[in-house]
């Protein structure tokens, strides 16, 4: 096996790096350098030889006190490469610098490589093809969601994508500011990738607007890889009873449906989010979670 370097972020030859990222079977979009430095407050990395493989080291520093964590907005990272192995996705996880006190990241799907490989916490996203039509995927969909469509349309609800991405996040963060700590300078520094994804045809927003013209249901889709990434959701409470959240999702599956597309929903491991996405057809895509605690035992004691 070629060496291991830790490389710090300014040393990254970020030609290099995105390649690998391209080529990678387990490539995911969050890896990119421009998503990287959008997203992570701070982030370095191990690279495999000529950067063959490589994995970003995504951290900040609390306390005097140096810690790998998963940044917003960004699901899985981990070990992206050709040619992966057990003996090199190991070989990553005991080269991460013993200076990163607690290490508490989500690798990606290409990380598990057999059943034993010890991963202590193994996590759901859950994914739908759509190479198919659209009358096979609808017949995949439970009744509930059908009758949550017809809801929608018999409503007389609209659909509408290119919507502007400042109502997504507003809604957004009254939603998700109740159950997750996403600050204000997260949200601006999403909008910013956003805009810079847009540019390069890998963006897409779409809403859900009332009969009377109110924005209920609204979502931002990210692509590479042939996968669509469901990444940012921000609905109305007013939404809930009519359907919207049902409509907003199955209007996107109809515009891609027959594409060499996979539609990530990026997770869940809540019970009701996981029913959700799978009442769409969409199957179970299992993900490894590294937890590392190196912390002093007075600092581990408290964490």
């Amino acid at each position: 096996m070629a060496a291991l370097q830790y490389i710090q972020r300014k040393d990254i030859d970020t030609a290099r790096w995105d390649t690998c990222i391209d080529e990678a079977p387990n490539g995911l979009i969050y890896a990119y350098v421009c998503y990287l430095d959008k997203m992570a407050k701070h982030w370095d990395a191990l690279v495999l030889g000529d950067y063959e493989a490589v994995m970003p080291l995504t951290w900040n520093k609390k306390w005097n006190i140096s810690y790998l964590y998963q940044p917003p907005f960004t699901a899985s990272l981990g070990i992206f490469g050709k040619l992966l192995t057990e003996e090199i996705v190991r070989a990553f996880i005991a080269a991460i610098p013993v200076h990163f006190k607690l290490i508490e990241i989500n690798l990606n799907y290409g990380n598990i490589l057999s059943a034993s490989s010890g991963f202590s916490i193994l996590r759901n996203n859950y994914t739908l093809s759509l190479h198919k039509s659209y009358d096979e995927l609808y017949k995949g969909y439970r009744e509930n969601i059908r009758r949550n469509v017809r809801k929608a349309i018999q409503l007389n609800c609209r659909y509408e994508t290119g919507i502007d991405i400042n109502a997504i996040l507003q809604l957004s963060h009254e939603q998700m500011g109740k159950v997750a700590s996403i600050s204000e300078e997260d949200f601006n520094n999403f909008r910013d990738l956003y805009q810079q994804l847009l540019t390069k045809g890998q963006a897409l927003s779409c809403g859900v607007y009332s009969p009377d013209g109110m924005l209920i249901a609204s979502c931002v889709y990210f692509f590479s890889h042939q996968r669509a990434y469901y990444i940012l959701v921000g609905n109305h409470p007013d939404g809930r009873t009519i359907g919207a959240s049902h409509f907003l999702i199955d209007r996107f599956i109809h515009d891609h449906a027959g594409q060499d597309l996979l539609l990530d929903f990026e997770g869940s491991d809540i019970r009701n989010v996981a029913f959700f996405y799978s009442s769409f057809g969409a199957v179970a895509e299992i993900y490894p979670a590294l937890h590392i605690n190196r912390l002093p035992w007075y600092v581990k004691w408290m964490k």
